[in-house]
């Protein structure tokens, strides 16, 4: 699952950001409402923790747009004010939940999980074919014919980040900064270790190498 956490307290969303991938998901990090809106109307995002209180548009107005364009993200807002009417205005603007600073850490991972699950019975298991493999990212369990493939939790996050976009050309940049999430300061060479614990698990052929661009999964010839 990958997580877009939109927060201008940059301690803060370093914090929730390390703790969150502690947790076994992917999660990126941006600190304005503008920036913010950009990256969760890729699409690309199974939900965004979103702060109110942002510079360059706020969370509310982040919200309503989003909704606006037709993405369904759940989205759990988070501020420092409290009271009746400013959560009324966060869920009219179509935020699903509502969190209030200063919140506990563990409050936060139920909330998030509980958003997680909803969507899952509501859209049911999001299951990608790529020729003979089958990819369910919400049970995270990879099958080739009918043999299950056992991964690695880093493993899976790889494939799960380029069965999404099957077909296209993944760079290792994106790879680092949506599996290993944005503070990552290892050797980028990590992303062509788990493609090659992926091509011996999977099969060789169903991720290419495009020299200088990156990778790209297809359905094995």
């Amino acid at each position: 699952m990958r997580l877009l956490i939109v927060e201008d307290e940059r301690r803060l969303a370093l914090s929730l950001a390390k703790g969150l991938t502690a947790e076994g998901y992917a999660v990126d990090v941006v600190h304005d409402g503008l920036e913010g809106l950009h990256r969760a109307g890729e699409g690309a995002y199974d939900l965004v923790v979103l702060d109110i209180m942002l510079p360059g548009m706020n969370g509310y107005r982040v919200c309503a747009a989003l909704r606006a364009a037709g993405h369904d993200v759940p989205i759990l807002m988070l501020t420092a004010k409290d009271g009746e009417y400013d959560e009324a205005e966060g869920l009219d603007t179509g935020a699903d939940d509502y969190l209030t600073k200063p919140f506990s850490y563990v409050v936060l991972v139920a909330r998030i999980k509980a958003l997680l699950r909803r969507r899952g019975r509501a859209g049911g298991s999001p299951v990608h074919r790529v020729g003979e493999l089958r990819v369910d990212t919400a049970a995270r369990r990879v099958f080739r014919g009918e043999d299950e493939v056992p991964l690695t939790a880093k493993e899976f996050a790889v494939l799960e980040h380029l069965v999404v976009r099957v077909g296209e050309v993944v760079s290792k940049a994106e790879i680092l900064e949506h599996v290993w999430d944005f503070a990552y300061e290892g050797d980028p060479n990590i992303v062509e270790v788990y493609v090659s614990a992926l091509r011996r698990k999977l099969g060789a052929r169903f991720i290419r190498t495009v020299r200088g661009a990156g990778y790209r999964l297809e359905a094995a010839q």
